[in-house]
C-alpha cells in the first residue's frame, strides 16, 4: 500500500526481515583523509577530509584545500574506508591500554602507519610504522614498541601503507611556489603596535 507521504514512497525496498541485501554502489564521491607535514622532520598530522572520485584526485584537492594558506613540505591521503580505528577513551584511560592482544597472525606481514590522538579536540599525529598482517595486530605492535612514548592517547588509527597516496620526491617542488604569506595573518598587521604609536603621537599634538 502506498503512503500519503511522498517521502515514504521514495524509500527503497527493504526486503524480508532478517534478509541482508547487498549494498548499492555509491552515488556520491568518496571520503579521503588528509595528512600534512608542515616542515621537514615534523610528524604528519591529520588536517581534515576531501571528497573525490579517486585517490589521485583527492591528493590534488587536498593540496588546494589544505596547503594554500601556510607552508607545507609534504602531504598524503588515504581512503577513509582504509582507516582502522580503535575505541576512543576518556580521562586518564589510554586507548593503547584498551587494545586486545593480537599476535602470530597467519599471512604475509605488510607495513602499517600508526596515528594517535594525543589530546581530545586535537588531530591525530603520525607516530611510526610497524609490520603486521592485520590492522588490529599493527595497533598491538605499536603498543609493544611504545610508539606513543608511554603517553596517554585517546584514539589510535592504523592504515596499511600501500593504501596511502604519498607525495613523491618529484612532486615536492609543488610547494616551492607557495612562499610564506604573512600578510594573510592578523598578527602581521601588528595592530597593537600601530595603536600604541598613534596614541603616543596624539599625546604630542
Amino acid at each position: 500500500m502506498n503512503s500519503l507521504d511522498p517521502r515514504v514512497n521514495r524509500l527503497p525496498a527493504i526486503g524480508q526481515p532478517g534478509q541482508i541485501l547487498p549494498k548499492a554502489a555509491l552515488d556520491q564521491l568518496g571520503t579521503f583523509e588528509v595528512f600534512v607535514q608542515p616542515k621537514d622532520g615534523k610528524a604528519f598530522q591529520h588536517e581534515g577530509i576531501v571528497h573525490a572520485a579517486n585517490r589521485d584526485l583527492a591528493f590534488v584537492l587536498a593540496k588546494e584545500a589544505f596547503t594554500r594558506r601556510f607552508l607545507c613540505t609534504s602531504l598524503f591521503v588515504a581512503d577513509t574506508r582504509h582507516v582502522y580505528v580503535s575505541p576512543t577513551t576518556e580521562g586518564n584511560t589510554s586507548a593503547m591500554d584498551q587494545l586486545a592482544e593480537v599476535i602470530n597472525q597467519p599471512g604475509t606481514a605488510e607495513a602499517y602507519d600508526i596515528f594517535v590522538l594525543p589530546k581530545r579536540g586535537k588531530q591525530h599525529v603520525h607516530v611510526g610504522q610497524v609490520q603486521a598482517v592485520l590492522p588490529q595486530e599493527a595497533m598491538w605492535k605499536a603498543k609493544q614498541l611504545n610508539l606513543h612514548q608511554g603517553k596517554v592517547v585517546y584514539n589510535v588509527w592504523a592504515i596499511r601503507t600501500a593504501d596511502i597516496r604519498f607525495t613523491t620526491e618529484e612532486e615536492k617542488d609543488l610547494w616551492l611556489t607557495l612562499p610564506e604569506k604573512k600578510f594573510r595573518d592578523a598578527s602581521d598587521y601588528k595592530g597593537g603596535d600601530k595603536l600604541k604609536e598613534f596614541l603616543e603621537r596624539s599625546k604630542t599634538t
